[in-house]
């Protein structure tokens, strides 16, 4: 089985590329536009439409598919219990970390996210192919099981007092502060932390992550540090798939709001809080 750190650097996965082929036991899943997808791509990768990696409906747009669907789309993708998936997007890493989530919820553990993706894999310079890609279908069982990934409204609803919880909001900060509202309310969870998922990539280096001892000393900042429980959220789990993985990374106890502020700034029924203190966000 092939092996590869969960931060895979570009440069890396065309060494091996160049040395080895294409293993068998290797997918590549770029999520970038498919026309920018069709313009050239890793060899090797196939392109996976991120809609088919969410629910898509109110109100929780953002929670897992069925296990049928993403039974029906791994065993497209030719998914084995053995293969190692890496993960790549063009936006610096938000739907790559929500693959990397999806896969942590149907217990597959062996990916990689490609740092930067199509984005930092072009400006290095690295070939890319404009061929087809077609792999050998499997007969994958997804079995959803997100116990350890995910929180869902009514639990956190109940933790929200607990000083062991640190919620980590990754939208802008006018949807954090509810000067700009996308649901039926503006704001944020009482007690959540602002930390906008852009922070953490950086534009001059391919959308790379910034470097992770920064991220953590920025995070620890806000409370977001070992020994707390870590939940990350934004309007639907998308943006905040690159927190879920920066969580990862820097091997905090962290779990996805996959309702997010499009199911929790819906629901009158849940506390909500607007503004914002200089100790809460960076």
């Amino acid at each position: 089985m092939a092996e590869f750190p969960l931060l895979l650097e570009p440069e890396l996965l065309a060494e091996q590329l160049a040395s080895r082929g294409h293993p068998t036991d290797v997918l590549i899943i770029e999520q970038a536009p498919l026309d920018m997808y069709l313009a050239g791509h890793i060899p090797g990768s196939v392109h996976v439409d991120f809609k088919r990696l969410q629910y898509g409906q109110p109100p929780t747009p953002g929670a897992l598919p069925t296990a049928e669907q993403l039974s029906q789309l791994f065993s497209e993708l030719g998914l084995t219990p053995t293969t190692h998936v890496i993960c790549s997007d063009h936006e610096g890493g938000g739907w790559a970390g929500r693959l990397i989530w999806v896969l942590d919820c149907i217990g597959h553990r062996h990916y990689s996210y490609l740092n930067g993706g199509l984005t930092a894999w072009q400006q290095a310079g690295l070939p890319t192919t404009t061929e087809a890609v077609s792999r050998q279908p499997s007969q994958y069982q997804a079995k959803v099981d997100d116990t350890d990934c995910s929180i869902h409204k009514d639990a956190l609803s109940a933790l929200l007092s607990s000083p062991e919880l640190a919620i980590w909001d990754a939208r802008s900060l006018a949807e954090y502060d509810g000067s700009k509202a996308i649901s039926s309310r503006g704001g944020h969870i009482p007690g959540a932390v602002h930390y906008e998922w852009t922070r953490a990539m950086d534009p001059a280096n391919g959308l790379r992550l910034r470097p992770l001892e920064t991220l953590r000393a920025e995070l620890q900042q806000l409370g977001i540090e070992p020994g707390k429980q870590v939940v990350t959220h934004c309007q639907s789990h998308h943006r905040s798939g690159l927190t879920y993985l920066i969580g990862k990374l820097l091997q905090l106890s962290i779990q996805a709001y996959p309702g997010s502020w499009a199911e929790w700034g819906n629901d009158s029924q849940l506390p909500i809080a607007q503004g914002q203190s200089p100790r809460e966000t960076l």
